[in-house]
């Protein structure tokens, strides 16, 4: 029987957390039904020693779970939920993913994600690399990010992409609204990027974590309130972009998580963390020749913009944040 193998080391400095917990932290796309069969079968281990899930993980050490995967027919099943085609071959497909959409199945989620979408349209005729849960999936976007994301159709087309982004011969330029406006009219984040060690939910700059890189410019700015900037990231962290604007004292519109608060713009509608992935270079999975693509911003997006453009807003207006 197929098997997939999960690893994570765990940083210094985390607080005491069960170890079903981290790793449910750690790996969304992975069912606590999974996670369970693997500690039933002794098959989870800190540091090469086998342990329950009750374990208490407070130590630096390789926690690691060898899973069974599931078979085809127990996956995500095909659901007819529209979708905005950018372009399409016998490879791969871009979509311009909308909000509100979750990339692949996980904990909690329903069946409105994108794989759920994507099998329905393809009719299963997507990459088995990542399946049966992420078949396809080569990178994701968070739930209300909206914009560019590449699904391959072919194993092939899968691990050439996959090698494209980790070898970071991809460019992604996103467009993001914060709080504020930096101090510089353009510049670069190279903090590095951890899970929260106490909110696991987040991510953190931290010096424990994996190595980020995102440059930013000022687009535009809307007095002393708020900014639309342009962030090109060179790696893939979770939540990159709204970690390093925040960790500048600029959270996203919209991004509670990390420092936004509902009453900053008390005349701004704000529906959603306000990112979009704007354009996305990257190389074609079969020939030797570049590819362009680039989505529009969004209704939503357009909507915050023509109200911050439009206000009279004053600096006593814009709560401290």
């Amino acid at each position: 029987m197929a098997e997939r193998i999960i690893e994570f080391f765990v940083p210094s400095g985390i607080e005491p957390e069960r170890a079903d917990k981290v790793f449910a932290s750690e790996f969304d796309d992975v069912s606590r039904t999974r996670l369970q069969k693997a500690f039933e079968a002794d098959r989870v281990t800190f540091d090469g020693v086998v342990i329950d899930k009750r374990f208490k993980v407070n130590r630096p050490g390789l926690l690691r779970a060898v899973l069974e995967e599931v078979e085809a027919g127990n996956g995500p099943k095909p659901v007819d939920i529209p979708l905005e085609i950018v372009y399409e071959d016998a490879t791969m497909i871009v979509i311009n993913k909308p909000t509100g959409m979750v990339t692949h199945p996980g904990n909690g989620t329903d069946e409105s994600t994108l794989v759920h979408a994507l099998l329905h349209y393809t009719q299963g005729q997507l990459s088995t690399v990542g399946a049966p849960e992420r078949p396809g999936i080569v990178h994701r976007l968070d739930k209300e990010t909206t914009g560019l994301i590449v699904v391959a159709k072919t194993d092939q087309a899968h691990y050439r992409l996959a090698a494209a982004f980790n070898e970071r011969n991809v460019y992604k330029r996103y467009c993001a609204l914060l709080i504020g406006v930096p101090s510089k009219a353009s510049g670069t984040c190279k903090e590095s990027i951890g899970r929260h060690p106490v909110v696991r939910t987040r991510m953190a700059v931290m010096n424990s974590g994996r190595p980020a890189h995102t440059d930013w410019m000022v687009e535009q700015r809307f007095g002393d309130k708020a900014s639309l900037v342009h962030c090109v990231i060179h790696t893939g962290r979770t939540h990159q972009i709204r970690v390093h604007m925040a960790a500048m004292g600029h959270p996203l519109l919209g991004d509670k998580t990390y420092g936004f608060k509902s009453n900053q713009l008390r005349e701004i509608d704000v529906p959603r963390v306000m990112l979009h992935a704007a354009e996305l270079k990257l190389p074609y999975p079969d020939r030797n020749e570049p590819m362009h693509f680039q989505a529009p911003l969004p209704t939503d997006f357009n909507a915050v913009l023509n109200q911050l453009r439009g206000s009279n807003l004053s600096e006593s207006e814009l709560s401290s944040r």
